[in-house]
């Protein structure tokens, strides 16, 4: 199905200014949809003049659909429906004309005019189906004329408001709870799930009567000049979205003044009780900010046993052990290193890119030459179970091949390399670490070596990774590790 931008630019004489203002208006639709019971359809005038074309379509979520097939993208010839043309040639809400039947289903059709800045841009054309049709209760009552209010507002241009763009997915709609209220902001309706709410913030009277913006303040745990500001807005008075927290009960509302012909007549105010949803997200907020605060510690206790082992390694008298102890060292440090990335995550996923440069750039210092290293490609976002085991053997692949590739005095460089791919089922990361050095030593096979570092890697990558692994003399001189893991597919 084609775009309103592409259906917009295609075939219509708007500019970006008109499609932004159309995009406004369907992203607050729906709340037109509803109240009205009935589809809408947004119809566009094509270049010439001689046809429209739909560019957006919205069913009810209050009431029965009156088209069962998508309606955007198509086109019909100006004069097949001359209740378009009414509206479009005089800018006026169109009523006029008996029911049409579709499929066997009366349907009422009306014509609204989209105005912006005194030009009408196109129709939206109202079906509503008619067979479900019964007495309306003051519910339905309240709904219908809040529809024709804002039907009136929309062929005036003064709705939707400009410089609001509106989440509708986050906003109270309709059937979360609907409060009506006149032009001095006393409520004339308010639907169960309104009242409801109100009664979840510790109202114990009727709201129908009241004056909502006092009534809300007085709900509300602030006091002094923030309740009169809280009051007017309560009552509708500009376009607002809000919460309230009040009786451990937390309320968002939304109010909607309604200006049919320029003048303030009163205010609609949709309304949902978001208490468990925002209780949810503070638990959310809590546990992230303790994982936060565990990897921040484990980071700090790593760093503590390192410089334990360090100090140690300073008191040995052998050779050999002084040597073991540095890298145990750095083992722990570039574990360190996730754990403080992860610290400042609000998931427990890393950008590794950061850590293989500081894992490269601390292995670096024990180069015994003049060796330099770098990193080519990139490794990407990965969890933190692929992550820690991936920066140990990437810390043991690079102190391996400084220690034993290069003599003192040489000089040199190390290339880290990362390749992500594969299909959206199954990522896989190949990394290859390379250096101009010595070379392996004759008949020296990888998966055989008692070297503590390798039988670490080989462990690593194939059992916890799940990948594979090996050590080839790299063309021109020089060793190359090629290490092959599956990750998420998510970059």
């Amino acid at each position: 199905m084609p775009s309103m931008n592409e259906l917009v630019r295609q075939h219509t004489a708007l500019d970006d200014s008109d499609l932004e203002w159309l995009h406004l208006l369907v992203s607050e639709w729906q709340l037109l949809s509803d109240l009205s019971f009935a589809d809408l359809v947004l119809w566009v005038p094509t270049r010439d003049g001689t046809r429209y074309v739909s560019v957006a379509q919205m069913r009810p979520n209050t009431g029965p659909t009156s088209y069962q097939d998508d309606m955007v993208g198509h086109l019909v010839p100006r004069g097949r429906r001359p209740m378009l043309d009414i509206a479009l040639d005089e800018g006026r809400i169109v009523r006029e004309g008996d029911p049409e039947w579709r499929e066997e289903v009366p349907v009422r059709v009306e014509s609204i005019p989209v105005r912006r800045q005194g030009r009408v841009l196109g129709v939206i054309a109202r079906n509503t189906n008619l067979l479900t049709v019964r007495t309306p209760s003051r519910l339905e009552l309240t709904y219908l004329q809040s529809a024709s209010d804002l039907a009136q507002m929309i062929a005036a241009g003064s709705f939707p408001f400009e410089n609001q763009q509106v989440d509708m997915d986050a906003s109270p709609r309709v059937g979360d709870g609907l409060i009506r209220v006149d032009v001095d902001g006393i409520v004339q309706y308010a639907s169960p799930n309104a009242l409801s709410a109100y009664h979840h913030m510790g109202l114990a009277a009727d709201l129908v009567g009241q004056h909502l913006g006092r009534t809300t303040a007085e709900l509300a745990p602030t006091r002094g000049p923030v309740d009169e500001a809280l009051a007017k807005v309560a009552s509708g008075w500009a376009p607002r979205e809000f919460e309230i927290e009040a009786n451990d009960g937390v309320i968002q509302f939304r109010a909607i003044p309604l200006k049919p012909k320029g003048t303030r007549v009163g205010a609609l105010v949709l309304l949902r009780d978001v208490t468990e949803l925002r209780r949810r997200e503070r638990e959310l907020i809590t546990k992230d900010a303790t994982i936060r605060e565990i990897h921040h510690r484990v980071k700090n206790n790593l760093q503590t046993v390192a410089a334990l082992l360090r100090l140690q390694a300073r008191r040995i008298g052998s050779e050999r052990g002084r040597e073991a102890l540095e890298e145990a060292v750095r083992r722990v440090g570039s574990i360190a290193i996730v754990h403080e990335t992860l610290s400042q995550n609000l998931d427990e996923r890393v950008e590794f890119d950061e850590i293989a440069d500081r894992v490269l750039a601390m292995v670096a210092e024990i180069s015994p030459g003049k060796v330099t290293g770098r990193r080519t490609g990139h490794f990407g976002v990965l969890d933190a179970e692929v992550a820690t085991p991936l920066s140990m053997v990437l810390t043991e692949v690079l102190q391996n091949a400084l220690e034993h590739g290069f003599r003192e005095g040489d000089t040199g460089a190390v290339e880290v390399s990362a390749v992500r791919g594969g299909t959206s089922k199954e990522s896989r990361l190949l990394v290859t670490v390379q250096d101009d050095g010595v070379g392996l030593p004759e008949g020296f096979d990888p998966h055989r070596s008692g070297n503590l570092g390798l039988q670490i890697v080989r462990t690593l990558v194939e059992g916890e990774l799940s990948g594979s692994f090996d050590m080839v003399p790299a063309p021109g001189g020089g060793t190359r590790v090629i290490f092959d893991i599956p990750v998420d597919s998510q970059k």
